[in-house]
């Protein structure tokens, strides 16, 4: 008995790697319009989330923002 076990030849190791199925697997289900209208649903909840973000921190974002400004004038005026 050869200490190595049986041998195998290399071509076949190599067609091991690369084989390919002749059978095709079952095409995916379309999602119904329940999961649609949810995926949808929570894209638009990202989308919305992202541009309130946006507009609540571009005031901040103004390069003539000071803070505090308005408060300061409205104590002069009076």
């Amino acid at each position: 008995m050869s200490p190595r076990g049986e041998p195998v030849p290399f071509s076949f190791v190599a067609e091991a790697d690369r084989f390919r199925s002749n059978v095709t697997p079952p095409p995916k289900p379309r999602p119904d319009p329940r999961s649609r209208a949810g995926a949808a649903l929570f894209g638009l909840t990202i989308v919305s989330g992202l541009v309130g973000s946006l507009l609540v921190g571009l005031p901040a974002l103004d390069p003539g923002h000071q803070p505090g400004h308005g408060k300061q004038a409205a104590r002069e005026g009076r």
